[in-house]
């Protein structure tokens, strides 16, 4: 079958390279400009040279045998390693966190800069001005109903029983080391986790931290703006590092609306009599191991083609 996939993230690539294996034709769109999703990777301009942020996901970690092997496929590679800070399972892509998207999508027919509003089925399915078997949805549940809500009633009920928490992320880069020995902080007051970004396998450029302000209160502060996110986060850094702290020549701040989800048994959905799919960390836990099993259970639920 050719089939449309709506999403590029890990999810979606997770199901197109299974669906690849299975004998499909699977065609990705994506709204953004290139791989990474909640795995993107920032770069800022600063004095010193560029500084790099991995402003979503900070690491990743591998259980499932399956993912395991994938994630060891991955570092042999050069596409990920092993960063200690965040545990002994914990993995970073390398040299930034999008790397593992990269090397996937690089496999993959994906339309970038593509934002796809809508779904129609008339036998078929007709995604922007091409056709397909099937269409899946591999996006955050929040952006699901719109797509499917006129085809599939119980996905789009689904979806909006999902909740996702949002993160406000600041991102800091300094003309000095930050004094701290520690590369990864967590629960520092409205700081959920610290990160400095500059010490990850395979970086460059000058002192780099990621500060992501927990769950709640980013919900309290969604539609603050920016700049006032800014001044909290890092005088809540400030505060906690002490005197000493080098001076910042560079900050950027991202707001994540959907940014990590709850957990759910489901794992995947399809419907087979009209072929529509979706999957995503939504249907399964809030890690990307979760993305990625996710997609590759779609996958299963397709079947081999025909």
């Amino acid at each position: 079958m050719r089939i449309g996939i709506i999403g590029a993230g890990m999810a979606g690539l997770s199901c197109a390279h299974a669906l690849r294996g299975q004998g499909h034709d699977p065609v990705l769109f994506d709204k953004g400009r290139g791989p990474g999703g909640r795995m993107s990777t920032r770069r800022v301009d600063t004095p010193l040279g560029e500084a790099a942020f991995d402003h979503g996901a900070q690491y990743l970690t591998a259980r499932d045998p399956a993912f395991v092997a994938q994630v060891d496929r991955w570092a042999h590679g050069g596409h990920v390693a092993r960063w200690s800070p965040a545990g002994p399972d914990a993995w970073v892509g390398t040299p930034a966190m999008n790397a593992p998207i990269r090397a996937m999508a690089a496999e993959c027919d994906v339309r970038w800069n593509t934002a796809i509003a809508g779904l129609c089925h008339d036998g078929g399915w007709r995604i922007g001005d091409e056709r397909f078997d099937a269409a899946i949805v591999a996006v955050p549940a929040e952006q699901v109903p719109p797509l499917v809500a006129d085809h599939d009633g119980a996905l789009a009920d689904a979806a909006r029983a999902a909740v996702s928490d949002p993160c406000w992320t600041v991102m800091a880069a300094f003309d000095g080391p930050v004094p701290t020995a520690c590369d990864r902080l967590a629960d520092i007051g409205i700081i959920g986790t610290a990160v400095r970004n500059s010490a990850k396998p395979g970086r460059t450029g000058p002192e780099a931290w990621v500060l992501q302000a927990s769950a709640g209160w980013s919900r309290a502060h969604l539609e603050d703006e920016p700049d006032m996110i800014a001044q909290a986060l890092l005088a809540a850094f400030a505060d906690h590092i002490g005197a000493g702290s080098p001076t910042i020549i560079a900050t950027s701040v991202h707001r994540w609306r959907y940014a990590k989800t709850g957990t759910s048994a489901r794992g995947a959905f399809w419907n087979a009599e009209i072929r529509l799919g979706a999957c995503g960390d939504w249907l399964l836990g809030p890690r990307i191991e979760a993305a990625w099993l996710s997609g590759q259970q779609l996958a299963a639920f397709v079947g081999p083609a025909r």
